[in-house]
């Protein structure tokens, strides 16, 4: 399940394990793990940067940081059930860092549940509207909460970096060391 494996202090970012069994666990516990450690290092900008529209990006760090949390939790209204059912996040809102950290959390309880459920990657999640539907499987939509986490937060990485800021490191990779996922072992040498 995608649980804090460890947390040392209230503003250590929090390190979610993977839904066992689940081929989309790791990604979604990235997904969810890399939000939280760039939430981290956003939270040393002061309101100015945090607010500054930059170049290439959604609109500021702090607006992009607000659509990435309110798009994740749009994603789990699709899925039948208590995930889906959390409050809905308005498309222009006010949060801050730390509210947005707690929505987040909220998500990551809410996928858990998801993935543990083992849902079916091909069944039909539509997308229903007045005017037309749009149809989709499980395994699409997951993919794409993904994608578009991974997306935003590259995008706050550039800007961080326009700032004169280095980002976190919240690849794959370090996701892997960071939770013990991926390991390297010395091999003798000849």
């Amino acid at each position: 399940m995608l649980e804090p494996m460890h947390e040392e202090e209230p503003h250590v970012a929090t390190h979610y394990a993977p839904v066992a069994g689940s081929l989309m666990g790791d990604a979604m516990a990235h997904h969810l793990w890399a939000t939280d450690r760039l939430i981290d290092a956003c939270s040393q900008l002061s309101d100015e940067q945090l607010q500054q529209p930059a170049a290439g990006i959604y609109g500021s760090v702090l607006k992009t940081f607000r659509h990435m949390v309110e798009t994740d939790r749009w994603y789990l209204g699709f899925f039948p059930g208590d995930p889906g059912k959390l409050p809905t996040i308005p498309e222009e809102n006010d949060m801050t860092l730390d509210q947005m950290r707690k929505e987040m959390a909220r998500n990551a309880e809410a996928w858990t549940q998801i993935l543990g459920e083992q849902p079916d990657p091909d069944a039909d999640l539509p997308e229903l509207t007045p005017e037309w539907e749009f149809h989709v499987p499980v395994g699409f939509r997951l993919a794409q909460a993904v994608h578009h986490g991974t997306d935003h937060r590259s995008q706050i990485c550039t800007a961080l970096t326009a700032l004169g800021v280095e980002p976190p490191q919240i690849d794959v990779w370090a996701f892997g060391e960071a939770t013990g996922r991926s390991r390297a072992v010395m091999l003798k040498q000849a």
